[in-house]
């Protein structure tokens, strides 16, 4: 074999063991001389069990395996890519993209083995994260387009009812000036994030969990628990405290307002649980250590329809809604590098806060 099958990791490959991807390295041959960590905890199999195996024996599609093997010898691609299937001890195949690359010096393949699941998550980031630069030019382009006529039309409507005959006809130049009011506040909510430099400081995410439980409860004191479930290990890290309590406070007060008819029964429920996640993939940026933080209650749940435009600005499911609130929190979290997610079915609304922390 082109690779010794020593338990000891070749310094070469060492790096391999810290990605979350599953990668083998097979000599040229097709007989495994590595697989990280990543692989052996899916497949329930010990690393050393596998040295020394064919690597196609592992995947259901071995022709593709062979014909994308053939053509790297070839020098007909630097890299081939094809979807297969993984099967281990106990588990269902698991569904994978495979990238296999050819190391011509020592005629080695590498493989590096996404599965399906978490393409689809990183897919499913970008488009988030396009849509929210997106949206970030479209509301200052639209912010400024109705900032600028709506203080000639405030002041026009003042200029006016100084001049008006009738005090009866004031009603309709103060219908004027509140409504332009209005809509100078809405304007300032969309600008804000872009506007306010961020101030930076050590944070406790459980302080910003308490300050937010303070607030729900403040405003909900009847029908409503908030049930605690963290982990205090959790370190300290840099943000913007102020940001964070907002970005958590959007979230639990839709939650709050969703749960209207169980606060009737005295049965809305809203959980707050942190956790640390390790070696996650954020974006294209992958992080040693993550915050996730849940924000789950019991009420009916998102519609349907809602789902892919939820953070969107100006989309809101509630009547009254002004559809800013999960914009807000999406575009304070992303400020941190971090993104929001969630799941929802009736009885159960998880919305997950990602941000890195180390």
């Amino acid at each position: 074999m082109g690779t010794a099958l020593a338990d000891d990791i070749p310094p070469r490959w060492q790096a391999f063991d810290a990605l979350a991807t599953l990668v083998v390295v097979t000599n040229a041959q097709g007989l495994i001389s590595y697989v990280n960590t990543s692989m052996e905890d899916q497949l329930g199999y010990a690393r050393k069990a596998l040295l020394g195996k064919a690597w196609s024996q592992l995947l259901l599609e071995q022709d593709d395996l062979e014909r994308a093997r053939q053509a790297l010898m070839a020098e007909q691609a630097s890299a081939m890519r094809f979807d297969a299937h993984l099967h281990g001890v106990d588990i269902e195949p698991m569904a994978v993209h495979v990238v296999l690359t050819w190391v011509h010096h020592s005629g080695e393949f590498i493989a590096e083995c996404v599965p399906l699941d978490i393409q689809l998550r990183q897919e499913k980031e970008a488009r988030l994260r396009n849509q929210a630069a997106a949206n970030k030019e479209l509301i200052r382009n639209l912010a400024h387009e109705i900032k600028n006529p709506l203080g000639g039309i405030r002041g026009a409507a003042q200029l006016l009812e100084m001049e008006l005959p009738s005090k009866d006809l004031m009603e309709y130049t103060q219908v004027i000036v509140r409504e332009a009011d209005r809509l100078q506040t809405l304007v300032d909510r969309l600008l804000a994030p872009h506007r306010r430099a961020r101030q930076l400081s050590q944070v406790n995410i459980h302080e910003v969990c308490e300050r937010v439980r303070s607030l729900i409860l403040a405003e909900f004191p009847t029908g409503l628990r908030i049930v605690r479930d963290y982990d205090t290990s959790i370190p300290e890290f840099q943000g913007d405290l102020e940001q964070l309590i907002q970005a958590v406070l959007n979230i639990a007060h839709n939650a709050a307002l969703a749960l209207a008819q169980e606060r009737e029964h005295h049965r809305a429920v809203i959980r707050f649980v942190t956790r640390v996640s390790r070696q996650i993939n954020i974006g294209a940026q992958r992080h040693r250590l993550a915050l996730e933080l849940h924000v789950i209650d019991n009420g009916p749940g998102i519609p349907v329809e809602l789902r892919d435009r939820l953070f969107y600005p100006l989309v809101s499911g509630r009547d009254g809604g002004s559809g800013l609130g999960l914009h807000l929190a999406q575009t304070f979290v992303q400020q941190h590098q971090g993104l929001i997610e969630f799941e929802s079915a009736p009885g159960c609304t998880d919305f997950k806060l990602l941000i890195p922390i180390g």
